[in-house]
């Protein structure tokens, strides 16, 4: 399709114009089903596959999912978020639902096990969720969306040991890119040292490095793997498990 400009469009106007399409971020859209499990109180579950514990129960005001082994990815796809709609016009909007990954689950086709809060959201109006749930499996639509927090945070597991065992958690990711991969740096020997994926979004090394610790960070965005570091440090000596440090790092 050509693009004409009348005498009136400035320079700036017309790099804007031809820029948006590298500007913008289409994420496709897919068919599947979804379903919802119960909990007392319609939040997650602090059994998440994902490990998240307690922070997978209230995490994005407890809409949270478990997510098909395709888009959970061996615990790659964990934190990601997805806007989720309902094709039953009669009882839901379009804007439907932005859920959260926390835990891996699926059914026939189904691609989707949500809270039951996240699952009622999708409703026009909450009074038409009651109608909602006797149908069980519904048809959606789903795409992947950001969801952003800030800096990324690392929280300490409760299992780690400041002597022998270091394992994290990344917390508050979630826009377009995944967390592929992570290393410390060892200021003694000037070496990065890779951790594993032990499960889920858990990350763990034996016998770590003492000191302040910075550290790289893997991530995958569409087709582009790069490496983000932290020019600061990201976990700081004598850590304790339970605890939570905020990073410089931002994931796109």
């Amino acid at each position: 399709m050509a693009i004409s400009f009348n005498n009136n469009c400035s320079p700036l106007m017309i790099c804007m114009i031809l820029l948006l399409p590298a500007l913008c971020y289409c994420s496709e859209t897919y068919d599947s089903k979804a379903t919802y499990y119960k909990t007392s109180d319609g939040k997650g579950t602090p059994s998440g596959a994902c490990g998240y514990g307690e922070y997978g129960r209230y995490v994005n005001d407890g809409l949270v999912t478990a997510a098909s082994w395709k888009l959970y990815k061996n615990g790659v796809g964990c934190g990601a978020c997805y806007e989720v709609r309902c094709k039953d016009k009669a009882l839901c909007s379009d804007k439907g639902v932005k859920v959260k990954v926390t835990d891996s689950g699926e059914g026939p086709g189904t691609d989707f096990i949500m809270s039951s809060d996240a699952f009622a959201k999708m409703a026009k109006h909450p009074k038409l969720a009651h109608m909602l749930f006797p149908k069980g499996v519904v048809d959606v639509d789903y795409k992947r969306v950001s969801c952003k927090y800030g800096n990324l945070k690392i929280k300490i597991n409760e299992h780690s040991n400041y002597h022998g065992y270091l394992a994290i958690l990344f917390l508050d990711h979630g826009g377009y890119a995944d967390i592929l991969g992570c290393e410390i740096y060892d200021e003694k020997t000037y070496k990065w040292i890779p951790m594993r994926r032990s499960y889920g979004a858990v990350f763990d090394l034996a016998n770590p490095p003492k000191g302040n610790l910075k550290m790289k960070i893997q991530i995958k965005e569409g087709e582009n793997t790069k490496w983000v570091q932290s020019d600061k440090t990201a976990i700081p000596d004598y850590w304790k498990p339970g605890n939570t440090y905020e990073t410089d790092v931002q994931i796109p």
